[in-house]
């Protein structure tokens, strides 16, 4: 069996802001990743929400990262959104085929579920996961306040997807919340991001957290602090966490998702440490 490891990430892997200080600047495409995959090891596969990449552009995210790097793929919003998991094999083979080419990178396949869909849909999840391959993990966000305020709807959830060796994915934005936005990019993260509670029950040997911070590091690291006692009672159980680091503007992600590990790595020493950041100034002859 395999020691315990903590992965960490962002929501992306290339940010504007981010050229120059975490990424080469000007870099191409591939470069963007490889960098990005000296900060964390660990992201959050948001792109393929919005379309099935081609497969010779996942072949080139393969390329690009070591085989323990963890890509938590979303599926289309085709298949949960607009089709709700229902009529929609061809896609989902689809996109199955799409991804192969990341091999063990491939962490889990993320669905996240609408705000709209409610403990009265479980039955219609319960059928989609029965149809899935067995080959790859699932995790299951879900935004719909009664299976959080409802402990019947809690349970039901938590029963399915334990039977299928599937994750509940939290997205935690309780600290995100706790005060009124002081800049731009939380103010429209306040009007767009969803209002959730904190919940920290595993279901899987491979919990995986999606924590919303500020954009003031000081909020973001206080409000992360239940994380790191409950993600190192996590390891300590033999568990491999993946955390994913939000904040709305995004422009410290990379190191504050390092600086979380190591807040972890304090309390269980024997923890793997991160990659080592490639060199991000400009080649020269000299």
């Amino acid at each position: 069996m395999n020691a315990p490891r903590l992965h960490v990430g962002c929501a992306m892997w290339s940010l504007k802001s981010w050229q120059g200080r975490y990424l080469p600047h000007p870099a191409t495409a591939e470069q963007r990743l490889r960098a990005y995959a000296g900060w964390c090891d660990a992201v959050e596969g948001n792109t393929t929400f919005y379309a099935t990449p081609a497969r010779t552009t996942v072949e080139s995210w393969a390329r690009q990262t070591d085989p323990d790097f963890r890509f938590v793929v979303k599926l289309p919003k085709l298949i949960t959104h607009e089709r709700r998991l229902v009529g929609a094999d061809a896609e989902l083979r689809a996109f199955l085929h799409a991804i192969e080419p990341l091999g063990p990178r491939t962490h889990a396949v993320w669905l996240q579920l609408p705000g709209s869909f409610t403990p009265a849909d479980v039955p219609t999840l319960a059928a989609f996961l029965h149809r899935l391959p067995a080959e790859h993990r699932y995790a299951v966000e879900v935004r719909h306040r009664a299976f959080f305020d409802d402990d019947r709807a809690a349970r039901q959830l938590e029963d399915l997807l334990a039977a299928a060796d599937a994750e509940w994915v939290p997205f935690d934005t309780v600290a995100f919340f706790r005060s009124p936005p002081t800049s731009d990019a939380e103010r429209e993260a306040w009007a767009k991001k969803p209002r959730m509670p904190h919940r920290s029950r595993a279901l899987t040997d491979r919990p995986i957290v999606r924590y919303l911070g500020r954009d003031d590091t000081a909020a973001t690291v206080e409000g992360w602090q239940p994380w790191v006692a409950t993600v190192t009672g996590w390891l300590r159980e033999g568990r491999s966490p993946t955390f994913f680091l939000h904040t709305p503007d995004n422009a410290d992600a990379p190191d504050l998702a390092r600086r979380f590990h190591d807040e972890v790595r304090a309390h269980v020493p024997d923890l793997p440490p991160l990659p080592q950041p490639l060199s991000t100034e400009p080649l020269t002859l000299f």
